[in-house]
């Protein structure tokens, strides 16, 4: 008789599964726009809330250092973010702040949410502005997202969706994808422009 599953066990099972389930097709979809936006001298604007604001971070560090691709998060200055949340309201707190960057067709948003967004549900409404802002001045829009991926899987050019195994997990491999998934992109051929310090250092 086998032991019983752990959590530990089961939850590394699911993800190997998500692994297999991610459409690569749509992860070169991904890479085909950034590199476009990188050809046309457009900007990355990396936005998440929670788990996805620390990607946006990361993000903006990796695609800028490695990628050569200028690119921003929009909730790294915590003393804009609050002024504009507490002044107006979390919901505009994105756009707002892409409108002072003057946010334009070459540009393209990068969304990492768990649920991608829903409007009639009043969740993520600041993701939501966002995407409603690049799609009114033609900037390129994908995502990383989990469940059936919400208003991004709508609205995007493209989005990676991260299927769901289990409902009591969605968070967790969502975002856990969400860093495998553009530490790939950024270190795709097509994008990456330089090689990682620790790629360079060579085997004694």
């Amino acid at each position: 008789m086998s032991a019983p599953a752990t959590y530990a066990s089961r939850f590394l099972a699911d993800a190997i599964q998500i692994a297999g389930k991610i459409d690569p097709a749509t992860v070169e979809e991904v890479v085909r726009i950034i590199r476009q936006t990188k050809e046309a001298n457009g900007r990355l604007f990396f936005c998440g809330s929670g788990g996805g604001a620390g990607h946006a971070s990361h993000a903006a560090c990796d695609f800028r250092k490695l990628g050569g691709i200028e690119s921003y998060s929009v909730t790294d200055n915590v003393s804009e973010l609050t002024a504009r949340t507490n002044d107006d309201s979390f919901e505009t707190a994105y756009s707002e702040w892409l409108k002072v960057s003057r946010f334009g067709p070459k540009d393209c948003l990068f969304v990492f949410s768990v649920g991608g967004g829903d409007e009639e549900r009043g969740v993520s409404r600041n993701l939501v502005s966002a995407m409603k802002l690049a799609l009114s001045v033609n900037a390129s829009i994908v995502g990383i997202a989990g469940r059936d991926g919400g208003m991004l899987a709508k609205v995007a050019d493209a989005a990676v969706i991260i299927p769901t195994l289990s409902a009591a997990d969605v968070t967790a491999q969502t975002e856990g994808f969400q860093a495998v998934v553009w530490h790939l992109i950024v270190t795709h051929p097509d994008v990456c422009a330089t090689t990682p310090h620790w790629e360079s250092i060579t085997s004694s």
